[in-house]
């Protein structure tokens, strides 16, 4: 049985979910587009010869890459994570709590009084 849009995971692109219907108006084209770039967003060839990823020195601003240009409305990996299907697919709003980093300890434990662990002193010492 297909949901209430028609499509079901079969129909699905590898990078692609079921949206909600609240998600999919005014969202985009489906089909692959070109960026001002010159790159296709949404073909899954990551090493477009127009990328400016291929064409990287220490001149390059990061901004160029910035942008919904780069990111296409319905196939883009980060919709597959969890938090993403449970919002777009669900309806499930994300839990707000405590930052989690992969490789740092976020968990909160700071101890005002050690000297050697001050994060941003110049703003500690304010009044």
């Amino acid at each position: 049985m297909k949901p209430a849009g028609g499509r079901d995971d079969s129909d699905l692109d590898p990078f692609e979910i079921e949206f909600r219907a609240e998600f999919r108006d005014d969202r985009g084209p489906r089909e692959p587009f070109v960026n001002a770039h010159g790159v296709v967003i949404g073909d899954h060839d990551y090493e477009s010869e127009n990328s400016p990823l291929e064409q990287w020195n220490t001149e390059t601003d990061p901004f160029v890459m910035a942008g919904a240009q780069w990111v296409h409305p319905y196939k883009d990996i980060g919709f597959r994570t969890p938090e993403n299907r449970d919002l777009f697919e669900r309806g499930i709003a994300p839990s707000s709590g405590i930052f989690m980093h992969p490789t740092h300890s976020a968990d909160g434990s700071f101890d005002p009084d050690d000297d050697g662990h001050l994060l941003v002193p110049e703003v500690l010492d304010e009044p």
